[in-house]
């Protein structure tokens, strides 16, 4: 009877035990939400998301484990953004990390669940954050560069296309981010003896408007393009990059995406650093600081790449300084 009334027991116990072990993993696990302004299909947003989820795994993060990460893309789309922004917050994550295009959705969505963004142009100016030292609710992040930045656009335009004397500065006119960007391009633009030109783009515009509006600023020779930073921008950079071919436009760009996608040259932050450092943000969040505590960061490491098959399509010599700078030539 001893025998069996131990087997019983221990049979009893064997049971049990899978049943607690689980309940008790399924209190440590924590959710993740992620929203993109991207499309799912999009290489350059599949790797930013990529960088992101490998990071984490570094800080001992694995999806499906510990953590259950719920991704929604964006596509460009405002309508989806907010619904999905909201689909998010009702899951009941524990943090969500957003590009800067999706954070005012979100913030409209809760004021309670902890956000981190990446590659937001001007959180403060934005209203996302009080200050960048002190973000002051539930969000903080890493923003894209300072306005500053925006400056050595034309002067890497004058470098490997010296004999541009007119340049259409393609940027959103009606955002904080806009402006910043034109009026730092504005203040550098005479001692290059470049005449700048601003070209307003939104999502209300379609692109026959925006083409007949940058050629009227560039036409004939000696003309260029700045494509500033901007969600507009960067979701019609195809038609930026089709355009400068089509005539014969040296442009330079904010983000090494539109290089490896035919266009000339780019000077802008390492994005995939932007989103392994809101991995290390979302881990310090899940083991119990606030975002409020959390000061936004600016990148600190930036690149610039050149696609050598464009620059030999427009006639155009590199000169080995320039190339020698560069971290990725596009041969």
């Amino acid at each position: 009877m001893r025998r069996r009334e131990f087997i019983t027991l221990l049979g009893g116990a064997a049971t049990a035990w899978p049943v607690s072990a689980l309940a008790q993993q399924g209190e440590q696990t924590k959710r993740i939400g992620v929203l993109t302004n991207g499309a799912a299909g999009d290489p350059d947003y599949q790797a930013r998301v990529a960088a992101f989820v490998q990071s984490l795994q570094a800080f001992g993060w694995i999806d499906g484990r510990n953590v259950r990460i719920d991704t929604r893309w964006g596509g460009g789309n405002a309508a989806d953004v907010k619904k999905f922004a909201t689909e998010l917050v009702v899951l009941a994550p524990d943090v969500i990390l957003a590009t800067g295009t999706t954070l005012g959705a979100l913030q409209q969505a809760t004021r309670t669940v902890p956000i981190v963004f990446a590659l937001s142009a001007d959180p403060v100016g934005a209203g996302y954050v009080d200050s960048l030292a002190r973000p002051g609710g539930n969000i903080t992040g890493f923003k894209l560069f300072e306005f500053s930045l925006s400056g050595k656009w034309l002067e890497l335009l004058k470098q490997i296309a010296p004999g541009v004397m007119r340049a259409a500065v393609i940027r959103e006119s009606s955002t904080p981010a806009g402006i910043g960007q034109w009026a730092s391009i504005q203040s550098v633009a005479p001692s290059f003896g470049v005449e700048v030109s601003s070209v307003g783009v939104s999502d209300d515009k379609d692109d026959k408007e925006i083409e007949r509006n940058v050629m009227a600023f560039v036409p004939g020779s000696n003309g260029g393009l700045i494509v500033t930073a901007s969600p507009v921008t960067l979701l019609r950079r195809d038609l930026f990059i089709t355009l400068a071919a089509r005539r014969e436009l040296p442009a330079v760009y904010w983000d090494r995406s539109y290089v490896t996608s035919g266009g000339l040259i780019s000077y802008g932050p390492d994005v995939l650093d932007q989103f392994r450092g809101a991995a290390g943000y979302v881990d310090r969040i899940l083991k119990g600081e606030r975002p409020a505590d959390l000061p936004v960061q600016a990148p600190t490491n930036y690149e610039i790449v050149i696609n050598l098959k464009t620059a030999k399509a427009l006639g155009l010599a590199v000169p080995p300084s320039l190339l020698a700078r560069a971290g990725e030539v596009i041969e």
